[in-house]
């Protein structure tokens, strides 16, 4: 790369940097995107690629599978992993210890913290001593094996996003509050919406307003109690399903160093290859025009056409 490319992709981290640093771009707004640079600044899709790079070096921004590259706070995944103690430094309880201090609830906050940092799988009983400096033997006395620990972990994620003391009136902006802060739920803890069953629901007392919400919103609207159910069941495997493949996403990402845009990037031109042939005509002309995948706001063109739906249903019956 010469040094005319080099000279062009400073300038867009200089702008870009000085947007961040004035607070023009906050915590998690997104940045300009790979095509959104080559277009406002006239440079190659490289060049474009090579300054969202600098500036995910620079810790300044970090990239989010399914929403593009936003600015970085808190800091990427790795970069907290990093910040916790070493397995090493941790300080393990001698033989017989009581290991004072240990409860039970600073045993859920470590296996959290390290669920949110690098995914479920990543979360072990002995990991969890480890990151405690604790014999592993010494969690048991508090939670029962490691069902109980994920038990644990998902009441206090979803203690985390707290329902309003009072609901709105509307049924529509009742559903919309619920839908939104489940949604906040699952972005917050990757892991927490595949590790919630629908067909085999777990029975989470944090996680029960969200269900109140909802039955409370159709209740009493002319709908019998088994589509009140089904409407309910509905909304959340919606919103679930468009969450579970977050924490995949991530790790696809810090396996391959790509995100979204850089992935997408590096797959058009095997689709414009398979697209040649005029067999998928439609597909063909929509993807000519550039679209920018927006996971949030993915959720919220599905979510408004859900409640649509709902509407017609409750006026059906209303009727």
């Amino acid at each position: 790369m010469d040094r005319r490319t080099d000279s062009r992709s400073g300038r867009i981290v200089e702008e870009i940097r000085r947007r961040i640093e004035t607070g023009e771009l906050g915590p998690g707004d997104r940045v300009p995107s790979t095509r959104d640079i080559t277009r406002q600044w006239g440079v190659a899709m490289a060049t474009a690629t090579k300054a969202l790079t600098e500036l995910r070096h620079e810790g300044l921004v970090r990239a989010i599978p399914g929403v593009g590259t936003v600015v970085a706070t808190p800091p990427r995944r790795a970069e907290r992993a990093a910040r916790r103690p070493a397995a090493p430094q941790a300080l393990p309880a001698r033989r017989g210890s009581t290991d004072q201090g240990l409860t039970l609830d600073r045993i859920v906050e470590s296996a959290l913290a390290i669920a949110d940092a690098e995914g479920l799988a990543a979360v072990s009983m002995r990991r969890v001593a480890t990151g405690l400096g604790v014999a592993t033997m010494s969690l048991y006395r508090h939670v029962a094996d490691k069902e109980a620990l994920l038990m644990g972990m998902m009441e206090a994620a979803f203690a985390r996003t707290p329902f309003p003391d009072v609901p709105p009136d509307d049924w529509r902006e009742r559903l919309t509050v619920a839908a939104r802060l489940l949604w906040r739920a699952f972005r917050r803890h990757p892991w927490l919406a595949p590790a919630l069953s629908v067909a085999r629901p777990q029975l989470v007392p944090s996680a029960l307003p969200f269900t109140e919400w909802v039955l409370g919103a159709l209740d009493g609207r002319g709908l019998d109690p088994a589509t009140v159910f089904s409407t309910h069941l509905t909304l959340i495997n919606y919103i679930r399903g468009t969450a579970v493949g977050i924490e995949a996403d991530e790790e696809a990402e810090e396996a391959t160093g790509m995100d979204a845009d850089r992935w997408m990037d590096a797959q058009e031109p095997a689709l414009r290859q398979v697209l040649a042939d005029g067999r998928f005509p439609t597909m063909a002309r929509l993807t000519a025009v550039p679209y920018d995948f927006d996971l949030d706001g993915l959720f919220e063109f599905g979510l408004r056409r859900l409640l649509d739906g709902i509407a017609v249903l409750l006026a059906d019956t209303e009727g």
